[in-house]
């Protein structure tokens, strides 16, 4: 068994964003396993998820463990940090151990691209505006990147500071620290926030937009004005934990959203089976994070032959 480290050398998003589109279609397909992720509460701190899959088409199964701390930053330490633990599905016995700290990142920000090629309403000339300013967001704008041409970028953050700083960053693509409400006036709007009450609004969001809605991940998080959900054409990741965890999870705990009006998984998009439904459509992507996004990364990692050290087991 291996440990890999994984400090350099990391996958393009190009590849990553496809490695990803693959495992949603074969979510799509019904061809995976994967029970819903299981939280441990830290109560005002914290908490940690273990996320177990198995993905045949790849050959691969393991289990993530993944905390989300949203005060490490005070201490010097990402919010998240996680582990996978591959499996071989031959023997049972553990093959590698990764650390999928920053995989994680690149995995979330490879499902907003996937869900910003399909549903987006073009492909080039793009406004993306984005909520929030931390590690997150800048996963999603480099992946969207190397699915879409972004003409701009339109930037929030509740610190303006932060909000300069990113635009700095990505000044590439024109970005630029703007109103909230003028961050929502876009092509494609990413939140990746850890709130627990909205900080969109429904009158803000124009119609024909796509909205990755990343940071809700577990109960009590919410990022959008419930109103928006009823506009909108909600895609998921995976129903269960999007009732759990997404979000839709508040909306759908307090009666104010049925979840019968789903409209389906982003791995029912890539493989054809739903889709937008007009060019004025509000769409939105649902991303509570799957186990068998993290396996696709992994695989990419093994296969790239990272370099890791020998551990002593069994």
């Amino acid at each position: 068994m291996k440990y890999h480290p994984v400090h350099s050398g990391y996958p393009p998003y190009v590849e990553a964003n496809s490695a990803i589109e693959a495992a949603f279609a074969e979510h799509g397909r019904g061809n995976v396993q994967m029970p819903p992720k299981v939280y441990v509460t830290f109560v005002e701190t914290g908490d940690f998820r273990t996320m177990p899959a198995y993905l045949p088409a790849l050959g691969i199964a393991g289990v993530k463990i993944v905390n989300v701390h949203p005060h490490n930053r005070a201490r010097g330490l990402p919010t998240v940090m996680a582990l996978t633990v591959i499996i071989d599905v031959e023997t049972g016995i553990p093959k590698a151990i990764i650390n999928a700290t920053e995989l994680t990142a690149m995995r979330t920000g490879a499902a907003g691209a996937v869900a910003a090629r399909y549903l987006a309403p073009r492909q080039s000339s793009v406004t993306l505006g984005v909520v929030g300013a931390g590690r997150q967001a800048e996963a999603q704008v480099e992946a969207t990147a190397a699915a879409l041409t972004i003409e701009e970028i339109r930037v929030w953050s509740r610190t303006e500071k932060s909000a300069e700083a990113f635009a700095a960053r990505y000044s590439e693509y024109n970005a630029r620290s703007v109103s909230i409400e003028r961050a929502c006036d876009c092509d494609v709007l990413t939140t990746t926030t850890p709130s627990t009450k909205p900080v969109v609004m429904a009158d803000w969001v124009r119609e024909g937009t796509h909205i990755n809605a990343i940071g809700a991940d577990a109960p009590g998080k919410q990022e959008l004005d419930p109103a928006l959900l009823l506009k909108a054409k909600v895609f998921v990741d995976d129903p269960d934990q999007a009732i759990h965890s997404g979000e839709i999870n508040v909306p759908i705990s307090t009666g104010y959203y049925d979840p019968a009006r789903i409209a389906g998984t982003l791995g029912e998009v890539v493989t054809g089976k739903k889709g937008r439904s007009s060019p004025d459509a509000i769409t939105l992507f649902d991303s509570t994070g799957l186990a068998i996004q993290d396996l696709a990364i992994a695989a990419l990692v093994l296969r790239d032959g990272d370099e890791g050290y020998e551990l002593p087991f069994p």
